[in-house]
């Protein structure tokens, strides 16, 4: 499990989040920021300084307030698929 940016960052881009990432696990897209499953340590950094509040805990989480769509969009931008 990792860290999931939702929809709300979507032409936001505010870009505190790939700042705030010690491990750089954070990249940007064309529509918004995604965090790499398999390169995320769970530390959390990225949460708190997130503008719009667009950052889950968890996939299941994310999946729970409405972003399953978000939650597959960042495995896809991986090339990997959610389990």
């Amino acid at each position: 499990m990792s860290f999931i940016i939702g929809s709300k960052c979507i032409g936001e881009k505010d870009g505190a989040c790939i700042e705030a990432c010690p491990i750089d696990c954070i990249y940007e897209s064309l529509e918004q920021m995604f965090i790499h499953p398999d390169e995320c340590i769970d530390c959390g950094a990225c949460v708190p300084v997130c503008p719009v509040e667009a950052i889950f805990e968890d996939e299941a989480l994310a999946i729970q307030m409405g972003e399953e769509a978000s939650v597959y969009a960042n495995y896809k931008h991986f090339g990997l698929e959610y389990k």
